[in-house]
């Protein structure tokens, strides 16, 4: 019997939220060791209120199909919503934990690592390579296969120091199981030496590109058939591009392309090269521009027939927080109650400070408070609004949450993370997206699969928020960047942050 561990370690962090990341926003939402984990990843729901199945159980299902050879560890699973970049305690006692019970696990003949690969930590640089170094340190040289969301960022000591890496295939995302499964295999295959994987990557000086980036459509499509096509390659074991996220504080950020063979390093190469290519070509089919928040109600108001088949789907873009914005923005908020009346709108507002004094207040009671802007106030102001306290409620990731009627407006104000993706946000606490006019959410990609029954139009609004794609701009990187800079070509510093460069001197001297 082999013994393989397995771990999660997963957040996506906005380096232009100052909101940091704590550990009770991991506490709160999804954390579970040893037993409790084994029992979620096999028999489910794996990630409760979120995912039935995902990475862990995709890599459980692995192991299930080798159960003479192959004894699965579990060791932890934390999962946060995006957000700010975890505060530097937060991250000591995760990396403190997991190293721990690697330790009393005893030995482990390779493990499986899910982290989401853009991840960051106040004044720390790649903190998810700090974790590959904790890992390594207690391991050894043992295999050591990692996950990625297709968002990650990938960095020569990371490729350095794991055994395979593998990214969703996905945009948006519903691949989390299959993915596990796939890396578990490779894994597997590693642990008990039926084959020996080799990785070769590119890394592109660009953080923009590629339109919607969805993966059914253009111009991405192109991109991930050839993905598909590479692993029907013999002795491909798994293609990977990863899209990055662009708000992630790493001055060598930029998208990846990444493929793992069984031994054959010539063709990883190759591929990896061509997907590189691909993405170069692309690079200029930017997103799409949003219109700003009374362009948008002007659509919705005029989807009279859309409106009574379904709803209109509002994405807060410049607030989306699952990409790590604060939530608590109040510019499509106050245009919603300013000019929106007459159709019903569902809107939600994170605001620690309004919970705490209005949980003591009773439904039924007249409300009059200001809300929002308090986390992130050099981007919003706080509202004032007038209205009546409709529901209490204490949910599992969301904390306390409280239900406003301001007018034509149903404001759902959440303690933590307004992550606004699926219905059940707004149906757990009453709220009826059959009913409503316009339905907000503060999402770019996963509510267009989840809503989908009930939205007859989708409208993205910009704003003003730490998710507006051009904020990116101002953060600090190794060089011109694409789009923010005019870059004529990728090979140079491709060169450099691969260290091809370094490796050709270092072999001119010997």
């Amino acid at each position: 019997m082999k013994r393989i561990a397995f771990a999660r370690i997963c957040q996506e962090s906005n380096a232009l939220s100052p909101v940091p990341t704590t550990l009770h926003d991991f506490e709160s939402a999804h954390y579970l060791t040893g037993a409790a984990l084994l029992a979620a990843t096999t028999k489910g729901p794996e990630l409760a209120g979120y995912f039935k199945r995902a990475e862990l159980a995709g890599f459980m299902r692995a192991v299930g199909e080798r159960p003479r050879e192959i004894q699965a560890v579990p060791l932890m699973s934390a999962w946060a919503s995006s957000g700010g970049p975890l505060s530097r305690e937060c991250f000591a006692t995760l990396e403190a934990r997991l190293v721990a019970m690697l330790r009393d696990a005893g030995q482990i003949d390779g493990m499986y690592f899910a982290l989401h690969g853009a991840m960051g930590v106040e004044g720390m640089r790649d903190p998810e390579t700090q974790l590959l170094r904790a890992v390594r340190s207690v391991i050894g040289d043992v295999p050591l296969v990692i996950s990625h969301d297709l968002h990650g960022n990938i960095t020569r000591e990371r490729v350095e120091l794991a055994t395979a890496i593998v990214g969703y295939q996905t945009n948006p995302h519903r691949d989390h199981a299959k993915v596990g499964r796939k890396a578990g295999r490779i894994l597997i295959g590693a642990v008990l030496g039926e084959h020996r994987p080799v990785m070769a990557w590119r890394s592109l000086p660009m953080i923009l590109g590629g339109g919607k980036t969805i993966d059914f459509l253009a111009p991405m499509r192109g991109v991930f058939r050839k993905m598909a096509a590479a692993e029907r390659t013999p002795g491909v074991l798994a293609a990977s591009t990863f899209m990055v996220h662009p708000w992630n504080d790493n001055p060598a950020l930029g998208w990846s392309t990444l493929v793992v063979t069984d031994g054959d390093h010539a063709t990883a190469d190759r591929i990896a090269d061509e997907l590189a290519e691909l993405c170069w070509s692309v690079r200029h089919e930017q997103p799409p521009a949003f219109p700003d928040a009374a362009t948008a109600i002007t659509a919705a108001r005029g989807a009279k027939l859309r409106r009574k088949l379904g709803c209109v789907m509002m994405a807060d873009a410049s607030d989306v927080v699952t990409a790590g914005a604060p939530g608590d923005s109040t510019h499509l908020l106050r245009a919603l109650l300013e000019q929106a009346a007459g159709m019903l709108v569902y809107a939600a507002v994170r605001d620690p400070q309004a919970i705490a004094a209005l949980w003591e207040r009773a439904p039924g009671d007249p409300i009059a408070t200001s809300i929002g802007g308090t986390l992130d106030p050099a981007r919003s102001r706080p509202l004032p609004v007038r209205g009546t306290l409709v529901s209490k409620h204490e949910r599992v990731g969301f904390g306390k949450t409280i239900v406003l009627a301001v007018d034509h407006v149903r404001i759902v104000i959440t303690e933590g993370p307004a992550m606004v993706m699926r219905p059940s946000f707004y149906t757990e606490i009453g709220l009826d997206p059959w009913r409503a006019d316009i339905v907000v959410v503060k999402n770019f990609f996963p509510f267009l699969m989840f809503f989908l029954p009930y939205n007859r139009k989708t409208l993205f609004v910009r704003t003003q928020g730490a998710t507006d794609f051009d904020a990116a701009f101002g953060l600090e990187f190794d060089g011109p960047i694409h789009p923010r800079d005019h870059v004529e070509q990728w090979r140079d510093r491709d060169a450099l942050r691969r260290g091809v460069v370094e490796q050709a001197r270092i072999a001119r001297e010997a």
